[in-house]
């Protein structure tokens, strides 16, 4: 398929299909853990929707209606726990993205996936969206995280550093800290928003004081100002980078992780750790 492939996820705790909108490997950012090969600046390409929605339909017959879980999903993961836009590249950059977030609502409904607007009793399945949040300030991409609310939505937006070198060195971007805040602010009011954000060692050394105090005067800036942000999705290093950079790259100890996270806690914010 070129659009659609499923995984068993670690964060998850199930069965989550990815739906990948940069089949061209290319992205606005680079960030330098990106597990990519051949990863190219750029823009989606034009999407395929009517393949797309085919590629979705099939793959989720097999998942709900077909021995998909049975034959190759381990036992104590055998659900379906979301339906991400999460691939090669930022999935907001492609045009059609608002019809994208359309389309995966109408299959999830046929699906039995999405309980009525407005229902809180909805089924397991969501609709995840991976994005660094770059484009969160336009209003296609606003359109289309506003209709995700509708459909169990959940905006996992990347949030590495809340300083300017951290975001250069991290995800290879000039993107201003203040610029990328308002822009969460924008999503987290249209969505259930989470933060996403990698720690690990850079040159074998942690991020350091100064970019921890950062960060977490970050986290109590977004209490002061009420956004509704769900919390923070902690993670290290699991899979080997594809970067020029990856020898540069090593995963912290969990303790550390672990450490992080409740100063994070104690700044305000529910924290959920990944190894």
């Amino acid at each position: 398929m070129t659009y659609v492939y499923p995984v068993v996820s670690r964060r998850a705790g199930g069965v989550s299909v990815g739906v990948n909108l940069n089949p061209n490997n290319a992205c606005n950012w680079a960030c330098v853990y990106c597990q990519v090969p051949g990863l190219t600046r750029g823009t989606a390409p034009e999407i395929d929707l009517a393949q797309l929605e085919a590629e979705l339909r099939a793959m989720l017959a097999d998942i709900v209606h077909g021995d998909f879980m049975q034959t190759r999903v381990p036992e104590g993961a055998r659900r379906l726990n979301d339906i991400a836009l999460s691939g090669n590249g930022e999935p907001t950059s492609a045009k059609a993205f608002p019809q994208v977030i359309e389309l995966i609502g109408r299959v999830m409904k046929d699906f039995d996936l999405a309980g009525p607007e407005g229902n809180p009793e909805r089924k397991t399945a969501k609709l995840v969206l991976i994005t660094n949040g770059s484009l969160a300030d336009r209003p296609r991409v606003q359109e289309g995280i506003g209709e995700m609310a509708a459909l169990n939505g959940e905006v996992w937006f990347k949030f590495d550093s809340a300083t300017a070198a951290g975001m250069r060195s991290v995800n290879q971007t000039r993107v201003s800290p203040d610029r990328q805040f308002e822009r969460l602010a924008v999503a987290a009011r249209l969505c259930p928003t989470w933060l996403q954000t990698c720690v690990f060692a850079l040159d074998g050394k942690p991020p350091s004081e100064a970019e921890q105090a950062a960060y977490l005067d970050a986290v109590a800036r977004i209490r002061q100002q009420s956004i509704p942000v769900q919390g923070v999705l902690l993670y290290g290093l699991a899979r080997p980078s594809m970067q020029p950079q990856a020898g540069r790259l090593s995963a912290l100890p969990a303790e550390w992780l672990e450490a992080f996270a409740e100063k994070i806690r104690a700044a305000g914010l529910p924290v959920k750790v990944s190894l």
